[in-house]
């Protein structure tokens, strides 16, 4: 082998083994090819067994199909074909070498090599030449050299990649398994397996579901126009692992409780199918996500007595400073409007001293009942202590927070409470509420928020009562 050749072998392996990203590596092998035959181009094809296409190495793995034309795409997936059994690919016809180094010469177009990996072919080579470009057979005994020396490369990049992948996979099986050592509400846990998944199966869109009173309702993101993903979920099926629609560009996977489907994880592509290897890691997820819902859900049973507040059945005063830290976070992470409000019932002393304790328990029942029944299914109502009531509202800005108040007043000033039922003192009473508003900024903590909300009911309080006041 020449001086020249052997030059050109030290520069490649001297590329070989710096740090260099996908499009700086191809670069460089460019300009050294270049420097020792001309040539238009040098590319790198990955084949992907999971979805059977070609994906660049130069541009971020991304595949071939819809970004040459399909003239040259054809060369590709032919080149492919031939190219097992055999060294090269030369201008679109299957070659092997010979056993020795002899007089042959060729006229160039298009040159295909083998990245190799145990024997087997995992991807291709290419080189465009220049047109009447002339090499000899010493120049391709040099090309398959220098196609081994890529394959090596490429054999440690595809494998660290994979590794990669591996880890972070494992470390999300890990961080939704987790999860449920600090919290059981549901309501919070899932939208954090959402961000999971969506995180490590970046390619695709991801939707959870949770079924209720027997309908699929969506819990993380906050929606989905695509019909399709509602039509998944109808074919569920609690005896198969995952529905697929027909383009094989949606998957459904179940989450199971006891045999029975409690939710859906639903995979979402707008470009590729889903893969064999997407399909597998969705379903040791889903599977992980459904053991943490289900424990979650067994916690939250066996917690609910520990953070009710026994009389009102309301969030007691521990559970509801729980909640408000996860409300924040969310509020902050999202970028969601929250807001705060604080109830006082006026002159709850008075209704003790004139009526007695059980009286006193009766309303506070009621009037927790009617703070209940005014609120959506999100709010979080508690009683704070004694004759106060903190509700948080997420999702809600100030002005719709003011109108939920108002109604709140008024459905508690309108509504006659009976004490004494079981006695001759038997009566109707009615009491009033204050309450103060405050939205939570976002760079304030939860008991700024809650400080600003009480110096808007002591407001409340002190400007006459059965009022809502607002902490601007």
């Amino acid at each position: 082998m020449n001086d020249k050749n052997l030059q050109f072998l030290s520069k490649t392996a001297d590329i070989l083994i710096k740090e260099f990203d996908s499009s700086e590596l191809v670069n460089e092998l460019n300009e050294l090819v270049n420097s020792y035959i001309d040539i238009k181009s040098l590319n790198i094809y990955v084949y992907d067994p999971n979805t059977s296409t070609f994906r660049n190495y130069a541009q971020d793995w991304c595949i071939i199909d819809d970004i040459i034309e399909p003239e040259r795409k054809d060369a590709i997936y032919g080149a492919y074909e031939e190219i097992h059994g055999n060294d090269f690919v030369i201008n679109n016809k299957a070659f092997k070498l010979p056993q020795t180094i002899g007089e042959i010469s060729f006229k160039l177009e298009s040159l295909f090599m083998p990245i190799v990996k145990n024997g087997m072919v995992f991807g291709i080579l290419e080189l465009i030449f220049v047109e009447n470009t002339s090499v000899d057979i010493e120049f391709l005994f040099l090309m398959k050299i220098f196609g081994a020396q890529i394959s090596l490369k490429l054999q440690n990049i595809v494998l660290n990649e994979q590794s990669q992948i591996n880890v972070e996979f494992h470390d999300s099986m890990k961080n939704i398994a987790k999860i449920i050592e600090t919290q059981y509400e549901i309501n919070y846990i899932v939208p954090l397996i959402g961000e999971m998944l969506d995180r490590f199966i970046s390619d695709h869109l991801i939707y959870v579901f949770l079924k209720q009173e027997e309908e699929f309702k969506l819990v993380w993101p906050k929606a989905c126009n695509d019909e399709r993903v509602f039509d998944a979920l109808k074919r569920l099926d609690k005896d198969y692992p995952y529905i697929l629609t027909n383009d094989d560009k949606i998957g459904a996977f179940p989450l199971l409780s006891e045999e029975e489907i409690t939710g859906c994880i639903v995979a979402r592509s707008t470009i590729e199918k889903l893969s064999k290897r997407d399909i597998d890691y969705l379903e040791q997820l889903t599977r992980q996500a459904a053991a943490t819902i289900n424990r979650a859900n067994t916690y939250s049973t066996i917690l609910q007595y520990a953070t009710l507040d026994a009389l009102t059945n309301l969030n007691n005063r521990r559970q509801f400073e729980t909640r408000l830290g996860q409300e924040i976070a969310i509020a902050k992470r999202q970028n969601n409007p929250l807001c705060a409000m604080m109830i006082d019932i006026d002159f709850f002393k008075r209704v003790n001293d004139t009526y007695g304790h059980a009286a006193g328990d009766e309303v506070l029942r009621t009037v927790a009942g009617i703070i209940k029944d005014a609120l959506r299914e999100s709010d979080i109502p508690a009683r704070y202590g004694g004759e106060e009531f903190a509700v948080l509202l997420p999702f809600t800005k100030i002005d719709e927070a003011k109108i939920v108040g108002e109604r709140l007043r008024a459905a508690v000033e309108n509504t006659p409470i009976t004490i004494n039922q079981d006695s001759p003192e038997k009566q109707d009473i009615n009491v009033t509420i204050s309450m103060g508003l405050a939205e939570f900024d976002k760079i304030e903590g939860g008991e700024a928020l809650f400080e600003r909300a009480d110096k808007a009911l002591y407001e409340a309080k002190t400007s006459g009562r059965n009022r809502v006041c607002v902490n601007n």
